[in-house]
């Protein structure tokens, strides 16, 4: 009786101890991919979607306007001047040079010329959602009392624009720095620059003599015809026209096969650890998801970031830029002055040099001013920027001190992030490239119908 009753005892500690073990088992620690996939889940990220089929004659007649310099007043920049598949679709400079420059193997400012304000973007997906262009967003979606797209004060835009992108499009011809040219400019035959004798409100009458251009090159009378078939030539305007280069623009730049995207579609082989680990500090510690989330990783908000101010400005606050506040009639209020369009981070690694004017030339560079802001403002060195843009630097006491007071809540505060910790950032935003992207010359024509050179002599 005894021996049963110590074997029932023995038998109930031994289920009692097995069970308590059971509970306090410690959990098993998330894996890698788990971590960065937590970090990932709230930030609305999906893969990048490709862009819908455009029709052939509609990319052909748009591929040839792009690179065709009769767009411009006095015939000597194109779109692809600007934006160059051989410098991913910038121009690799911190603040772009327009019409008039000298010509050569590197760009310069031609006599009486200035830089225009701001970075000329990278155009890597432009076609993929985005309620914004520019980067002050002065053209957006759905906006305002004026239709389908807000343009700039003023701009009053025609019916018949397909996308956002499009009604980009409508606006570097009419601009002076960019493409128009100055009143008593000639152009490269040394003809009178036509396009530049009309008032800067006049965008209408900029539009029709522009596609006047146009319409007297054969080549592109064909081109319109195969691309508008049920248009005639007297109903064509230049929305027409901007439909082709939005058209173009979304066939050959739109690279979303990256590394990042196949990791989203459940691809745990496709990043490296470096980039997993800067992933979680993306999504987590460093907090750039605040502002760059998204299918876009970025492009629906503005901040201001601290950036140092460069260039001859514009807006209320000239000679500086301010941002967002130089047109924001129209769309969500910006209270911070120097608030500028977050950039979407697709293929960043090819888009140097980074911000609105371009003042830093590698990642790690704004990866270290996220890092502390606001220190990295006051000890920026205009050393780093060419000769030509040193002057340009405001970094007066009261203007560094103006941007600083305003920086957004969301970086005001210092990162803390070590060296290594910088580096995998970087790692995570290189992750970001689509191969594909690295090489874009083969979308360059060999020639325009205007017969004016592709490229710069």
């Amino acid at each position: 009786m005894k021996r049963s009753i110590v074997l029932v005892a023995f038998t109930a500690l031994t289920a009692c101890s097995e069970s308590t073990t059971d509970f306090t088992q410690p959990p098993t620690a998330p894996t890698l991919d788990q971590q960065v996939r937590q970090s990932i889940a709230s930030w609305g990220v999906v893969p990048m979607l490709a862009v819908k089929a455009q029709d052939p004659a509609l990319v052909d007649l748009g591929q040839s306007l792009f690179f065709d310099k009769v767009l411009s007043g006095n015939r000597d920049v194109s779109c692809a001047t600007c934006h160059s598949p051989l410098t991913s679709s910038g121009d690799g400079l911190s603040l772009a040079i327009g019409t008039g420059a000298i010509a050569g193997p590197t760009r310069t400012l031609g006599n009486g010329r200035q830089f225009t304000p701001r970075n000329a973007p990278s155009l890597f997906n432009v076609a993929l959602g985005s309620q914004y262009m520019f980067w002050d967003g002065r053209v957006s979606v759905d906006f305002g009392p004026q239709g389908q797209f807000h343009a700039p004060t003023g701009v009053l835009l025609p019916a018949g624009l397909s996308s956002v992108l499009a009604a980009q499009a409508m606006i570097p011809v009419t601009n002076r720095v960019e493409m128009r040219g100055d009143a008593g400019d000639r152009d490269v035959l040394g003809n009178v620059n036509e396009l530049a004798q009309f008032s800067d409100d006049e965008s209408q009458v900029i539009w029709r003599s522009v596609m006047q251009r146009v319409l007297g090159i054969p080549g592109y009378v064909q081109r319109f015809a195969a691309a508008y078939p049920n248009i005639s030539p007297s109903s064509l305007g230049f929305q027409h026209a901007a439909n082709a280069i939005a058209a173009f623009e979304a066939s050959a730049f739109t690279k979303t096969n990256t590394a990042f995207d196949r990791y989203l579609a459940r691809d745990d082989n496709a990043l490296t650890t470096d980039a997993k680990r800067g992933a979680i500090l993306f999504f987590g510690q460093a907090r750039c998801a605040s502002c760059h989330n998204g299918a876009m990783l970025g492009a629906q908000q503005f901040a201001n970031a601290g950036v140092p101010q460069v260039g001859p400005g514009t807006g209320k606050q000239l000679p500086l830029d301010d941002g967002r506040q130089s047109d924001a009639s129209v769309g969500p209020p910006v209270t911070q002055p120097f608030s500028f369009r977050v950039a979407p981070l697709r293929n960043v690694e090819l888009s140097a040099p980074y911000m609105h004017d371009g003042v830093y030339a590698t990642l790690e560079e704004v990866v270290r001013h996220y890092n502390n802001a606001d220190s990295a403002l006051r000890a920026f060195d205009p050393a780093v920027l060419s000769p030509a843009l040193r002057a340009s630097y405001h970094g007066d006491a009261a203007t560094v001190s103006r941007i600083s007071s305003t920086i957004d809540g969301r970086i005001k505060q210092p990162l803390g992030l070590t060296p290594d910790e910088q580096r995998q950032i970087v790692a995570f935003l290189k992750s970001l490239t689509d191969p594909a992207a690295r090489d874009l010359s083969s979308v360059i024509p060999a020639s325009v119908p205007s017969g004016l050179p592709v490229r710069d002599r």
